[in-house]
């Protein structure tokens, strides 16, 4: 970009230089080599076009998870969390062995035991996860979280976290459980229908505050 001076003042574009008007001053540039149209149809953006979708398609479910989960997040005091569940929900993605390249989705790729694995796995900043201090089974009417004795804690939060990966929303029941003694089994209740893709996040809490969290 250069600024040039003229008796003649030029708008618009002359071979592959464009000129317009900014902050008072004439500024010539040459054209940008990106075509919309050639994007969108054009062979030679193929690879481009499948890899923008899939990160638009990551990007998408992972701030709406995010959000489901902001009042906690909170204390994990990252920052930079938005960039490792990111990464997160793409490697998740790129489990999807069924559908082709640029339309790989999340719900396809957690499906299997690799990706549940990969959720469990996952720390939030400085909250070490219960990937394994706790476990989740399920009955026809309820949901159990199998917990680690040995845990400290003296209250349980479960969110059952309705995930629509088509629509980006999601729907959540939180459920806060004091633990006035020590317990194994917690029942929680069962919110959404087996077809839906439901996850569900621990909360530990200690003394009021927050000391563990993670995908069970």
């Amino acid at each position: 970009m250069a600024t040039y001076e003229s008796l003649i003042k030029i708008t618009g574009s002359v071979g592959d230089l464009v000129f317009y008007t900014l902050n008072g001053k004439n500024i010539v540039r040459k054209k940008s080599g990106f075509n919309k149209t050639a994007f969108k149809k054009s062979p030679t953006y193929e690879k481009v076009r499948q890899n923008s979708s899939e990160f638009g398609h990551c990007s998408k479910v992972g701030k709406i998870i995010r959000l489901a989960l902001d009042p906690y997040i909170k204390a994990a005091e990252d920052p930079l969390l938005y960039q490792s569940f990111a990464k997160l929900m793409t490697e998740i993605k790129d489990l999807d062995l069924t559908s082709e390249k640029g339309k790989r989705t999340i719900r396809n790729g957690i499906s299997g035991e690799t990706g549940k694995g990969l959720l469990r796995k996952f720390q939030f900043g400085k909250l070490p996860n219960l990937e394994n201090e706790a476990l989740i089974s399920f009955d026809l009417w309820e949901n159990n979280l199998k917990l680690d004795r040995t845990l400290e804690a003296d209250e349980v939060i479960i969110l059952s976290i309705k995930v629509d990966v088509e629509s980006y929303l999601t729907e959540k029941f939180e459920e806060v459980i004091s633990l006035e003694q020590q317990t194994e089994i917690i029942r929680f209740e069962k919110h959404f229908s087996d077809d839906d893709l439901i996850l569900y996040c621990v909360v530990i809490k200690n003394n009021g505050q927050v000391s563990k969290m993670g995908f069970v």
